[in-house]
Parts: C-alpha cells; structure tokens; sequence
C-alpha cells in the first residue's frame, strides 16, 4: 500500500539533486525546458563552425547536404537532458516558438526522417553520440537572431533527440559571428513550413526591389505547394506580386492588402 507513496518520494528525490554541469548558464535569450538538467556545456572560439541547410547523408566517405552555412566567432553549446515524461520534439517546438516570438528569421527546419541521419547529426555535426536515436524522433534548426546589444545577428540551432531508450535531449547553439553574416537566406522548403505551421511570414531583410536570390526562394516557396493562396501586405508588395506573377506564380493564388509598413508580410489564406 505504501509502495507508490515511496515511488513517488524516489522520484522527487532524484528531481530535487538533479544539478547542472559546474560553470553552464542558460542563454539569455532562450528560457530552458521545464525541468531540464544541463549535462554539458561549452564556450569557445572556433575559426569555423559549419551549420547544415539541407537533409545530411554521407556519399563516398563524406558528409552531403544541400547547402550550409560556415562562420567563425564565440560559441555556446549546451546539452539538456529533459525529463523523462517528455520528447525532444516537445523541447524543440517550445524553443522554436520561443525564438518565433523574438522575430527570429528561420533559416532550415526539419524533423523527422527528413533530416537524414541521426548518427551523422550526433556524431560529424556536434560530435555528441548521446544525440544519437531513431530518426522519427529528431527535429532540427537553425535560425537568424538579432540580439539586443549586438551589432551583428547571431545564429542560434537547436537539435532534439529522444533515443530509443526513451531518454530525450536538446542541443541549443549560439554562434555570435566575428563579422557581419551578410546574406544567408532562407530554405524555401523552411518558409513554406512556417507559413504553414504559424499561418503568416514577415520578412524583413528583402532588397528593396523585387529580384535576386530573394525572389528566387519565394517562387520555389511557392512552386512547392501549387494550390496555396496567400495575401501580400507592405510598402512594396505589388512589386513583390508583379514579379512573382512574372515568373510563373498564378495571379489568382496571391492577393494583396493595403499596408506600408516595411518588408513584405505574407498570410496564408488557405
């Protein structure tokens, strides 16, 4: 009768003398996971520290992706460990909310088995084996933040894992730049997903006329789901729809809504 009473007292006990790793710290920016425990923590300076933009696989001995972005500064790695009640996916949507709320500009984000290897993310991208598990459980991101008091935007990612033995990890980096990051754009694959999951986009570092690479990525955006209509809004969005239409995009799938506040903000209507 008094078995589950001392179960219970087991686990607040092993709650209660749960400590971080000596000398970690939270990022500032970012909240930690109810009840998660820090198991490892770093702060360096590396030359280059490359982030992957695309699903990882490994082709004749090397590691293959999409697109990447590599940048040298001071970076934080902390490992959490989550308590056992919870996924790493749980983990890493909190955190991706978290970010979306500080204006975030997300960059890649995938989960699941669209990702590629967990063993290649655990082991050749942070070099962590405890991030290894089956990759239905795996979610990762990275994204553009502009922190207060910084003259240049940092890069934070985010990796979770709940291994098969049911113990679940997050693994959030920042890399604050030793120079600007100029021109890292978006996956148009991440746009289309957020647009999807969050219903709206608001893009902020267009040029200030419709062309380039930016376009680009809207159209294949755009291309990726053919019967999605969405109402563009800001001070240049008939240009912005005029060489969408241009290219390919039917009139009929964008709308337009007055407003001139800056950038180009896009609403998924359905």
């Amino acid at each position: 009768m008094r078995l589950p009473w001392i179960v219970g007292l087991a686990v607040f006990a092993q709650t209660a003398w749960a400590v971080d790793v000596p000398g970690s710290e939270d990022l500032p920016t970012l909240s930690r996971y109810p009840q998660a425990e820090i198991i490892d923590y770093s702060r360096e300076t590396v030359a280059e520290r490359l982030y992957p933009m695309g699903s990882l696989q490994r082709i004749g001995g090397r590691l293959r992706m999409n697109d990447q972005v590599v940048v040298g500064g001071e970076l934080t790695g902390i490992t959490y460990q989550l308590p056992r009640i919870h996924s790493g996916l749980e983990a890493f949507t909190l955190t991706r909310q978290a970010l979306l709320e500080q204006d975030a500009e997300l960059l890649y984000w995938c989960e699941a088995r669209e990702c590629g290897s967990s063993s290649l993310w655990a082991n050749s991208v942070f070099g962590k084996a405890m991030l290894y598990g089956p990759e239905a459980g795996q979610g990762y991101l990275l994204a553009r933040l502009a922190e207060e008091g910084r003259g240049a935007d940092s890069l934070i990612a985010l990796y979770a894992i709940t291994r098969g033995n049911g113990r679940a990890y997050l693994q959030v980096e920042r890399l604050q730049p030793d120079a600007p990051l100029g021109s890292v754009l978006p996956a148009p694959a991440t746009l289309l997903r957020q647009l999807r999951e969050t219903g709206e986009l608001h893009l902020t570092r267009l040029p200030d006329e419709p062309g380039g690479e930016w376009l680009r990525v809207l159209q294949r955006a755009f291309q990726q789901e053919a019967h999605m209509r969405v109402s563009l809004s800001g001070a240049e969005a008939t240009e912005w729809r005029e060489a969408l239409v241009a290219l390919g995009i039917r009139a009929g799938r964008i709308e337009q809504d007055r407003s001139d506040e800056p950038g180009l903000h896009i609403r998924l209507l359905r």
